[in-house]
């Protein structure tokens, strides 16, 4: 799996690691934030959010196509810094009001252009790893790695996330509810049809003592505002780990950092295509990209109407088995022990298979110790949910790897297009899952803002992510490996910022399903994903010898 990957791998994917944790904190509690601290609806919360994602993934084509001029590494440099400011300028606590919208918006931006200048090129140099022939049949390994790496990050980010948000609120003496920031809402709005509900919860918190509803209204939602902040400003201390994982180890993978136009300049050989070659090639790209928007408007509703389902429609606390996988410290645990349970198989010695069956025992201990000491019942938070799929990620990628491995050993490995089109059947079968959930629930919009009477268990959002998981390693890591393999050398840049570029439309329509979140049934949403996928699915299959002979030419 590690083996005899060059090590510049491991040095661009640790990098990415540290800008990721600090990303997906700040995503995980981004739209709850936006809601609670000026009171957006669950439309106008996804709409920000969704454009912000757009932008996110939409500016690696600009980055990407700078790149090709002045270097990729200057620009992961320069996005590294943007980025920075950005998460600096989310971190500041401000008033509700024009100001504190201007703020947040223009950190907004900041941040995508940032991760424009940053992403994409940062994964050029990694697949620039692979043109050497050395290397070159480990490339789909490799960014199954990376992406693995990735969610690492990723899965330590909602614990992140819990914590400081409740260290935030601990600190006035609150505790997070769901239910209040809409209540207060609607209480500083004069909408005073809950002030008893309200004044019921004030109640339970010592920090509200002697606070009348509309006071403690205004207190809860300033502080929170606040904890939140805290959330952002953990970006900037991942930022600056990042940075320097990427300097102290730039000799690792300094050779990767060339352009076609810096190749050029220093006499490096460069693969020549032809018109009709590169035309092809940009051709089966662009018919990639057009089907993975829609994976993306689908997949990225983990924070979006996933997220108004988690506070909304899923039980706020957890008993017996359940309560491990709220536990960071026992996923990060049992993730780590199917690498070493994979390591007895994998060892080519005696020794080291007895060292990992070792290890595989005295990680699963630990975790179960840790499940031992939890309390009976454990509260969670809407944003613990987002830690599942990059748990998932990183503890299915040795599984995936060993699944290709052995039908590539057999010559019958699926091309990375049909990975990708199994990938879309994968994720309507995940929505399926939660459309089942969904049926005999209140609408949103008969909750009118409030949290459902009838809780369904976190089993089902659980369940979904897994399968969702599995979509996502047959697509993502596949599509990337796709690309710095098909790209034209001379727009290997902006051919990945163009893979980019379909995820930030995917991102934008993220928008849609909450923008009907409250005009449709519950599980008239997720069919709507469902047949978007499915109808993906088929029109990938239809094309599938256009892009496998543009893959082999």
């Amino acid at each position: 799996m590690f083996k005899n990957q060059p090590k510049g791998l491991f040095a661009l994917a640790l990098a990415n690691t540290g800008e990721r944790f600090g990303y997906y904190t700040m995503l995980a509690i981004f739209l709850l934030f936006i809601q609670a601290k000026f009171g957006f609806s669950a439309a106008a919360a996804t709409q920000i959010y969704s454009i912000f994602l757009a932008g996110v993934y939409f500016m690696p084509l600009f980055g990407g196509m700078l790149a090709d001029k002045i270097g990729y590494g200057r620009c992961v440099t320069i996005g590294i810094a943007v980025m920075f400011f950005g998460y600096l300028c989310l971190s500041i606590p401000t008033a509700p009001d024009t100001f504190g919208k201007i703020l947040m918006f223009g950190a907004l931006a900041l941040i995508a252009l940032g991760t424009g200048l940053f992403k994409g090129n940062l994964q050029v140099m990694v697949g620039n790893l692979y043109d050497d022939p050395k290397y070159a049949d480990k490339r789909d390994s490799a960014f199954s790695l990376f992406y693995m790496a990735i969610n690492i990050g990723a899965m330590f980010a909602p614990s992140m996330a819990k914590a400081v948000t409740n260290f935030g609120l601990s600190k006035s003496g609150l505790v997070y509810n769901a239910e209040i920031p809409a209540l207060a809402h609607q209480i500083m709005d004069n909408n005073l049809v809950n002030a008893d509900k309200l004044a019921s919860l004030a109640g339970t918190m010592p920090g509200a003592a002697g606070m009348d509803v509309a006071t403690f209204s205004q207190f809860y939602i300033e502080k929170l505002s606040s904890a939140y902040n805290y959330g952002f400003a953990v970006a900037c201390i991942s930022l600056i780990v990042s940075v320097l994982i990427y300097f102290g180890c730039r000799n690792w993978f300094k050779h990767a950092d060339v352009n076609a136009k810096q190749a050029k300049a220093a006499n490096k050989e460069e693969v020549e295509l032809t018109p009709a070659q590169t035309k092809s090639r940009i051709t089966a790209l662009m018919l990639v990209f057009a089907v993975v928007i829609f994976f993306w408007m689908a997949f990225h509703q983990n924070g979006a109407t996933m997220t108004l389902f988690a506070r909304d429609y899923t039980a706020s606390s957890v008993t017996g088995l359940n309560r491990m996988g709220f536990n960071i410290g026992c996923l990060f645990l049992i993730a780590v022990s199917v690498y070493t349970l994979f390591g007895i198989f994998q060892s080519e010695s005696n020794r080291g298979r007895i060292l990992c069956g070792i290890c595989t025992l005295v990680l699963w201990g630990g975790a179960f110790a840790i499940y031992s000491g939890m309390d009976t019942v454990v509260n969670i938070l809407p944003s613990d949910f987002q830690q599942f799929n990059p748990f998932f990620v990183v503890a299915l990628t040795p599984v995936s790897l060993a699944i290709f491995g052995a039908l590539a050993k057999k010559g019958k490995e699926p091309s990375a297009p049909r990975k990708i089109g199994l990938g879309m059947v994968v994720a309507a079968v995940g929505f399926t899952i939660l459309t089942i959930a969904s049926i005999g629930l209140a609408s949103p919009k008969e909750l009118g803002g409030t949290v459902s009477p009838d809780l369904v268990s976190p089993d089902w959002l659980i369940s979904t992510y897994f399968i969702l998981t599995f979509a996502e390693l047959l697509l993502s890591p596949m599509g990337i490996s796709f690309v710095s393999k098909v790209a034209p050398p001379k727009y290997k840049g902006a051919m990945m910022g163009c893979w980019f570029a379909a995820t930030a439309i995917g991102n934008y329509l993220v928008s849609i399903p909450g923008a009907i979140w409250n005009k449709v049934p519950l599980w008239g949403v997720w069919t709507l994903l469902i047949a978007l996928c499915l109808i993906s699915a088929t029109f990938i299959f239809s094309i599938m010898k256009k892009l496998e002979s543009a893959t082999e030419g």
